[in-house]
């Protein structure tokens, strides 16, 4: 019989696995830096550093207690896989390379998933809000980098908005290859994000109208003690009464 690991056993696997998706951040900008042959070092070390953390969390993951731990470590073995060819591929726009490097994309934002499961429960609302607000920022900052139309912050957030609610106005849009690339990546975010908030805000009513019937059941069954309380003192006055009688 499995045991499920101690709150010792977790508290450090979880701080590693913060670390891990503090690292895994980086290799969004190691994406687009591995277009460009001149940053192509640069796009390595960030991948290289992703890859260390990775690691460092899939031996943890297995040197810990058979449980749920080890249910996580198929898909970081195979995050660490894509992180290695994603860093050893050439520099450029290649399918085979670009290819690649999107799918890590993908296995990183489901490693992603697993690392902040803990935080999208009831009452997370203020860390969800706070998380859609960091992604817009960041994506936000990334079309200011990667669109040309795109003059100013303000702009960068603007078009990473109306991408991430797919509204599409059409005023600002991606014209170049990594800013269309990037667009694809920001509307998965978006529905994700905001399915997050809109799950939690919807939990939150849900809640509330339970704790509301909770409350009238145990009003009912207060007066019904209560009553029934009542019925036995007038039993027993009658039964008193009896016997004084007698």
């Amino acid at each position: 019989m499995e045991l499920e690991p101690s709150r010792t056993q977790r508290a450090p696997l979880s701080g590693w696995r913060r670390v891990e998706a503090l690292a895994l951040i980086a290799t969004i900008p190691a994406f687009y830096m591995a277009l460009l042959s001149e940053l192509r070092v640069a796009s390595i070390g960030l991948y290289a550093l992703a890859l260390v953390a990775s690691a460092l969390v899939v031996w943890r993951e297995h040197m810990a207690s058979p449980g749920s731990a080890r249910r996580h470590t198929p898909l970081g073995l195979l995050l660490c896989g894509a992180l290695l060819l994603s860093a050893l591929l050439p520099a450029g726009e290649g399918a085979v390379a670009l290819g690649v490097r999107s799918a890590t994309a993908l296995l990183i934002v489901l490693r992603w998933g697993e690392s902040l499961k803990p935080w999208f429960w009831r009452g997370s609302l203020p860390y969800l809000l706070a998380l859609a607000v960091g992604v817009l920022g960041l994506c936000g900052l990334g079309f200011w980098w990667l669109e040309p139309r795109a003059q100013t912050f303000g702009d960068g957030l603007w078009l990473a908005f109306t991408t991430a609610a797919t509204v599409g106005y059409g005023d600002i849009v991606p014209s170049t290859p990594a800013a269309k690339i990037f667009a694809v990546f920001v509307v998965l975010m978006g529905f994700a994000v905001l399915s997050l908030v809109t799950a939690a805000i919807a939990a939150m009513w849900v809640q509330t109208e339970e704790r509301r019937i909770e409350r009238e059941i145990l009003q009912d069954i207060h007066r019904q003690i209560h009553g029934l309380h009542n019925e036995i003192t007038a039993m027993r006055r009658e039964q008193s009464s009896e016997r004084q009688s007698v």
